[in-house]
């Protein structure tokens, strides 16, 4: 028998269009969802891969900056160290100097010292019998320096008279010479410990006839020459021999 084909009601077509758009929409909120997930995660990702980022730019900052000033701390630390170690050498420079000082000013007042006793020895020397002899002897080589056959002697007052005897016998053992006694200015008189002031402690002046040019002939000039011309070896004797002038003249050889 032939089956015949039932007709379709209009309630069944509208129950068959809407079933593929329900399908539909649930399967777009699905793939919203997956999207929503993948574009979470990706954005989650790149966030960390940010703060990783970040974080590792902050420690590199970080220890850039930790090293920069402890590189400042260096230098400053090496800055105050050298200015201590220049302070100090300055201040033991300055108290070596100074203990320097103390001594040459130590040595130099012994030295004067030994000046002023053997100054002070000599004024036995004009009353000793040699006086007249060593006053001849001082005449004639004051002429003889100024290179003069006449001159003018100055003495001590309390010398004049054995002055006078020395001039005489220097005028007959130089021909020619001729002196003359200065009778308006004496030499100062020896030193005494009551009185202060300029002192002789004897000898005389040979003075050119115009009195331009002075030869200092006293004791006292004499004894400053040979004082000064035997420094060293007197300082030598004394103190001993300076080591440091020792190096200096063994390079200088």
């Amino acid at each position: 028998r032939r089956l015949r084909r039932r007709p379709t009601t209009y309630a069944q077509k509208g129950r068959e269009a809407q079933q593929p758009a329900a399908m539909n929409e649930a399967e777009v909120d699905r793939q919203i969802n997956q999207m929503v997930q993948f574009i979470k995660q990706e954005a989650e990702e790149k966030a960390n891969e940010i703060r990783v980022a970040a974080e590792e730019e902050f420690n590199i900052e970080k220890l850039q900056m930790v090293e920069s000033e402890k590189q400042k701390i260096r230098k400053e630390f090496e800055r105050k160290e050298s200015q201590v170690e220049v302070k100090k050498k300055i201040e033991y420079s300055t108290q070596l100097n100074t203990m320097r000082l103390k001594v040459l000013a130590a040595r130099d007042d012994a030295i004067q010292g030994m000046l002023a006793e053997s100054r002070l020895s000599l004024t036995t020397i004009s009353s000793s019998p040699q006086y007249g002899a060593l006053l001849v002897d001082l005449l004639i080589q004051g002429a003889q320096k100024l290179q003069v056959k006449a001159a003018v002697v100055r003495c001590r007052a309390l010398d004049v008279k054995m002055v006078k005897a020395a001039m005489s016998e220097a005028e007959s053992s130089v021909a020619g010479l001729k002196l003359t006694l200065d009778v308006h200015v004496n030499l100062p008189p020896p030193p005494e410990s009551t009185r202060e002031g300029a002192s002789c402690v004897g000898g005389v002046y040979v003075i050119s006839m115009d009195g331009k040019i002075i030869c200092d002939q006293s004791l006292d000039a004499r004894l400053s020459v040979a004082f000064e011309r035997n420094q060293p070896e007197i300082r030598a004797t004394i103190f001993g021999t300076n080591p440091n002038l020792m190096v200096k003249t063994a390079k200088a050889f």
